[in-house]
């Protein structure tokens, strides 16, 4: 189970090695993407809170990064944080997010992006519950749900 200490570790340490590394250009991202996920996933926007599909959805499933499909998060770890952004507790595996300090906006975040194609996913915070303490604030924009 990954901590806050395996987090900041990893974020200014290096990243676990992905199974495999998805890379395209822009405009094949924006070929695939609609302009919402490419905002959000490949220019590291952020949907509004309360705005995303998959916020208020508990249906069992696995969610995968929506750019190169690759998993990311089980359903039996998301919960509500009250947040407006779907929120889990761990990464499916270790090397399935990369961590990066993000200085953006005047604060001082860990920005979690999908460790195969380097899309952005939103941040994790160690205000979650117990027994990690982490909480990993996904935007919808970013996740597609393979229903399980």
């Amino acid at each position: 189970m990954l901590t806050w200490s395996d987090v900041i570790h990893f974020a200014s340490k290096g990243n676990p090695e992905p199974d495999q590394r998805v890379t395209k250009t822009e405009a094949e991202w924006k070929a695939i993407l609609t302009p919402e996920q490419f905002r959000v996933t490949r220019k590291k926007g952020t949907e509004a809170p309360h705005s995303g599909a998959l916020c208020s959805t508990h249906e069992p499933g696995i969610y995968n990064c929506v750019c190169c499909n690759t998993p990311l998060f089980d359903s039996t770890i998301k919960f509500d944080s009250g947040t407006g952004w779907p929120s889990f507790t761990q990464p499916i595996k270790e090397n399935a997010i990369k961590y990066k300090k993000d200085s953006s906006f005047g604060m001082i975040r860990v920005e979690v992006l999908c460790n195969t194609c380097d899309a952005h996913q939103g941040h994790v915070f160690p205000d979650g519950p117990e027994p990690s303490g982490l909480r990993y604030c996904i935007n919808s924009e970013s996740l597609v749900l393979q229903k399980g």
